[in-house]
């Protein structure tokens, strides 16, 4: 488990919406934390493992990706925003992940 601090958050948030800037080739003063990734991206789930491997290196996270796609199963990811607050349950539960609500 890693260490949270006030300004995790914010380091998660600049990290994605820099991540999808460049990916999908969009200024990044057209994300939010509204943007859907599919739709208003045209973004797909290869982005997001990339992600989850950016994040597993920077945090040393221990998290195995059966463990994140089950939890993705039954939470959703559309949004940025969405995106962001999964990013953060991992950082805090890494494989614990699954048992949360």
């Amino acid at each position: 488990m890693s260490n949270i601090t006030e300004s995790t958050r914010e380091e998660v948030k600049e990290i994605v919406f820099n991540f999808f800037a460049e990916e999908c080739e969009v200024d990044i003063s057209r994300i939010n934390e509204s943007t859907n990734i599919i739709t208003d991206l045209e973004g797909d789930s290869l982005m997001f493992l990339e992600l989850i491997e950016i994040f597993k290196k920077k945090y040393n996270l221990n998290i195995e990706l059966k463990t994140i796609a089950k939890y993705i199963v039954k939470h959703p990811v559309e949004t940025i925003g969405q995106l962001i607050d999964t990013q953060m349950l991992m950082i805090v539960h890494e494989n614990k992940i699954v048992e949360l609500a």
